[in-house]
């Protein structure tokens, strides 16, 4: 996300990494799911925002 920030920089706008944990607070509140939600698409299709935004049926 731009301008969102962790310890090492900038947190990657286009790939999720579970142990971001700012970045998954953002996409929660964003998309309005659960962790175990967003944890579940991540495993069924990898990484990338915009591959997981359409397995939970939301906008990246």
């Amino acid at each position: 996300m731009a301008g969102l920030k962790d310890k090492r920089g900038f947190i990657d706008k286009d790939r999720l990494d579970l142990s971001e944990r700012q970045a998954m607070e953002h996409w929660m509140k964003r998309w309005g799911v659960t962790r175990d939600q967003l944890t579940s698409a991540h495993r069924k299709v990898g990484h990338m925002i915009k591959d997981i935004a359409a397995e939970l049926g939301k906008k990246r």
